[in-house]
């Protein structure tokens, strides 16, 4: 059945292009949020394991809705290891760093994640997608929160 929601098709292609790019980037981010939760060690060990915790559940809640957002398109949401290597602007960690550089890794990874949102945001506001719009912001808004608040554990 032909989809008829006010958007055009190159534009829905366009933005799902776009949210398979934030799926890809919070999914790697996610893994590496819950990895550095398993392995994280050191004085900050108590405060930085439950931080990661809420960090790691709060992406996997936004996985959804991302990939949803995709599907009320029309399109496919990539769901593979090899399709979000491809995709992701975020580098996976397969050593265990400090907890310092963890840290630092995570802050990098939401800043990512809020440029690939705000990129996003750009393309679904021209094509008059609103949604995607809102999910763009809310993606940015989290993202940019956490990084700053990781950011303050290494002042």
């Amino acid at each position: 059945m032909k989809i008829d929601i006010g958007i055009a098709s190159k534009d829905r292609k366009q933005i799902a292009d776009g949210l398979a790019r934030l799926l890809a980037d919070t999914y790697t981010l996610y893994l590496k949020t819950h990895g550095f939760h398993w392995n994280v060690t050191g004085p900050m060990f108590n405060a930085l394991h439950l931080s990661f915790m809420t960090q790691y559940n709060e992406l996997w809640l936004a996985l959804d809705e991302i990939a949803e957002r995709m599907r009320a398109l029309d399109h496919f949401a990539p769901a593979s290891g090899a399709q979000y290597a491809k995709l992701s602007s975020i580098k996976e960690e397969t050593g265990v760093p400090d907890w310092k550089g963890m840290v630092q890794q995570l802050v990098t990874g939401h800043e990512t994640c809020a440029k690939t949102a705000r990129e996003l945001f750009k393309r679904a506001d021209e094509a008059n997608d609103q949604p995607t719009a809102d999910l763009a912001t809310t993606r940015m808004q989290a993202h940019e929160k956490t990084a700053w608040m990781l950011r303050s554990l290494l002042s």
